[in-house]
């Protein structure tokens, strides 16, 4: 299984042998140090830790020993490499699916309008203040006068790992260690992305 750890950086296009335009996020990922093992006799089962970034001498605990890394993750793997390996981004080459889990954009207190695609009320008929109103969220019926689980409200939106699917490798740059990836990835430019290859 392939996989990269990087930081998400700006959006821009590329256009591909056929003149096909394509938006695309530029990554500035990897390289990995791999840093533990985990093998199915002792521990169950099979995966690779890997360290990604620096971090400050002072901020390293002395449970990671002499591992100064910002960023520690671990993947699923079947072929496990030495303890000490690095691993770049030419792992991955252009076509390749992927899927990308990051953070996404934290947006606060949002209403139902904006967190869950409401329409809100109709403009007319004297509506002055209810315009995005959520409407009646309880009830006789069914539910048996009560709200019930899941129903869809105001709340806190955003800030939560998203991962999304399908994504495609357009161009691999092993000179700079980036990767550009096809479409919209989660998070803002600096945020911590995974990349798994299917």
């Amino acid at each position: 299984m392939k996989y990269m750890l990087g930081t998400k950086g700006r959006m821009t296009q590329v256009f591909d042998d056929e003149g096909t335009v394509h938006a695309a996020t530029i990554v500035s990922a990897g390289p990995l140090t791999v840093t533990q093992l985990k093998a199915p006799e002792k521990d169950g089962y099979s995966s690779v830790q890997v360290g990604y970034g620096a971090a400050k001498s002072s901020r390293v605990n002395k449970a990671q020993g002499e591992k100064p890394f910002r960023h520690f993750r671990e993947f699923a793997s079947d072929t496990l490499p030495e303890v000490g390996a690095t691993i770049d981004v030419s792992v991955f080459s252009p076509g390749d699916v992927v899927a990308v889990s990051a953070v996404s954009k934290g947006k606060g207190f949002q209403g139902v309008v904006k967190r869950h695609g409401f329409h809100g009320g109709p403009r007319s008929h004297g509506q002055k203040n209810k315009e995005r109103a959520p409407g009646s969220i309880g009830g006789g019926g069914r539910a048996g006068a009560r709200v019930i689980r899941g129903m869809r409200m105001a709340g806190r939106m955003g800030g939560m790992r998203v991962t999304v699917k399908n994504l495609r490798v357009l161009q691999v740059d092993t000179a700079h260690n980036t990767l550009l990836i096809s479409g919209a990835i989660p998070g803002s430019p600096g945020t911590l992305v995974e990349i798994r290859g299917s």
